[in-house]
């Protein structure tokens, strides 16, 4: 992988979007009057701005939250309370947007559809029918991704896992989105095919000033592409910074351990690294004090008590321990 075509985002990027104290809460189960018998608390929390042509990694467990982080800044859900604030010029919340190359290709991609619909559905989705206009698009995405005209009118099938990647991020990119969240973007692929993956998203950004959030579990992607680091547990932000400071210097007990289980070539994994035996706590009944308190090996007097965010602008962590 190329990281020269990495691009660091200095502090004075401008802000295109802003979240704060957003939370998240679905209904479980109602009673026979229709009222909710309690809530899944997905988002509890989220304070977090998002820079123009940034990325910005999401890290964190299965049921963290951030699917559900995903699906609010694509428009798809609203917050229970809580603000998403967009800068004056971006389109504002919705489909057209925020758009979402999603983990695998295969499934995301219509069979029924020639490519030159699916790299356009965005714009389908807006109202657009005039045809010899959306094959225009098609071909000139399709070609900024490596994908030749003369394959518009092929199906997804005819393609192999990359090329169906490729064609994913066309679609993408057809509607000219402020923010794309990019979900695991390589994990379904054969590792010669990531790097391929990896390097056209970062020229894509360089070339078009894109916004991408990237989702992922892998630390070798996130450290290859992020500009900065939010980890997450429980529908919170337990720390923020910059790639580099979270990835090598994490201060969040979490973000530690979440960072030293994951196996490294000629490195031995000691028990104490690991986290305690004990699952993510349910997020029906939210602990209390701090959420990581009880498989914290840190945890002492006081952490009883809510955490907020602390620290500067370079490095943020939700820990009283850690200042």
């Amino acid at each position: 992988m190329n990281s020269a075509l990495i691009h660091p985002v200095t502090e004075t990027a401008a802000e295109i979007l802003r979240l704060t104290d957003v939370r998240v809460r679905f209904p479980v189960s109602n009673d026979w009057l229709g009222r909710p018998r309690g809530f899944a608390h997905a988002l509890n929390g989220i304070d977090l701005q998002v820079r123009a042509g940034e990325t910005l990694g999401i890290v964190g467990e299965s049921g963290c939250g951030k699917s559900t982080l995903a699906q609010l800044l694509m428009g798809l859900l609203a917050p229970s309370s809580g603000e998403l604030n967009w800068a004056a010029g971006s389109k504002g919340p919705g489909s057209s947007n925020v758009q979402i190359v999603f983990q695998d290709p295969q499934s995301s991609l219509d069979p029924r559809l020639p490519i030159w619909r699916i790299i356009t559905e965005p714009l389908y989705a807006r109202g657009n029918r005039n045809r010899d206009q959306m094959r225009e698009i098609a071909a000139t995405v399709a070609a900024q991704v490596g994908i030749r005209p003369e394959y518009l009118d092929r199906f997804a099938h005819q393609f192999s896992g990359g090329q169906r990647q490729r064609i994913a991020i066309a679609r993408a990119l057809s509607s000219d989105p402020d923010i794309i969240v990019l979900d695991e973007p390589t994990s379904a692929l054969d590792i010669s095919v990531q790097a391929q993956i990896l390097n056209l998203l970062a020229e894509l950004q360089r070339a078009r000033n894109l916004t991408y959030i990237l989702i992922s579990h892998n630390v070798s992607v996130v450290r290859h592409m992020a500009d900065r680091v939010a980890v997450m547990y429980l529908g919170q932000i337990v720390e923020l910074g910059s790639a580099a400071q979270v990835l090598e210097e994490p201060r969040h007990p979490y973000t530690r351990l979440l960072f030293e289980a994951v196996p490294r070539l000629g490195v031995a994994l000691h028990a104490e690294q690991v986290a305690a035996p004990t699952e993510l706590p349910g997020n029906r009944r939210l602990p209390e004090g701090c959420f990581f308190r009880e498989r914290c090996s840190f945890s002492t007097h006081g952490c009883e008590q809510p955490q907020v965010m602390r620290g500067g602008e370079q490095q943020r962590v939700r820990c009283h321990v850690q200042r």
